[in-house]
């Protein structure tokens, strides 16, 4: 059972106080971006994409991290019977299956390490899944953006990957998917990209 608008907002709230930073808004902003994306997508529900791009991040509740803010954003959904949003806190930052793509630190446990490491490689993928991946690349905590803009954002914050150039490789793909669907540019529907875009 995934959890409504109303309970995953009261959940960012929650875990903002526990852990104040721009990650919140941040997360406030991909929600949007999922929610605005997928009422043009009449597979997709945008209230649903609303919640699970809020909760992608809820993993930072338990303090600054790098890469263990992913499984504590699992354990966190997980205990709760929130199944997609579980997955979610985890497949948002593998949009290449394979966890050797990763961009930050391994800062978890030996045990959620290992964990993390074969959910990443048996996780089936669905559009959610691809929607979150794709808006988490389109806003920053100030609002929206185009995707070269949070590229490098992240890049200054943590440095070139020799998997960097694939990851945006895919980002783009999953843009091009996105705009096949909804039958526009993704940007189109995000207000004020063009301004906070400026370099």
């Amino acid at each position: 059972m995934e959890p409504n608008k109303e309970i995953a907002e009261q959940a960012l709230r929650e875990a903002e106080q526990s852990n104040p930073g721009v990650w919140a808004d941040h997360s406030r902003y991909v929600a949007q971006a999922c929610r605005n994306i997928a009422q043009r997508c009449k597979h997709l529900s945008a209230e649903r994409a609303y919640v699970l791009g809020l909760l992608h991040d809820i993993g930072r509740y338990a303090g600054v991290s790098g890469e263990k803010h992913l499984t504590d954003g699992y354990h966190y959904c997980a205990e709760r019977g929130w199944e997609k949003a579980a997955q979610i806190c985890i497949s948002h930052a593998f949009m290449i299956q394979d966890i050797n793509t990763s961009v930050a630190a391994f800062d978890m446990s030996e045990a959620d390490y290992l964990f993390m490491k074969e959910f990443v490689a048996k996780a089936v993928y669905d559009d959610y899944d691809r929607l979150v991946q794709l808006c988490d690349a389109l806003a920053l905590p100030t609002g929206f953006c185009i995707l070269e803009k949070r590229f490098v954002d992240v890049t200054i914050r943590y440095g070139v990957h020799e998997a960097t150039v694939d990851r945006w490789k895919k980002i783009l793909e999953i843009k091009a998917y996105f705009e096949k669907e909804i039958g526009c540019s993704i940007y189109s529907v995000l207000p004020g990209v063009e301004a906070n875009s400026i370099l």
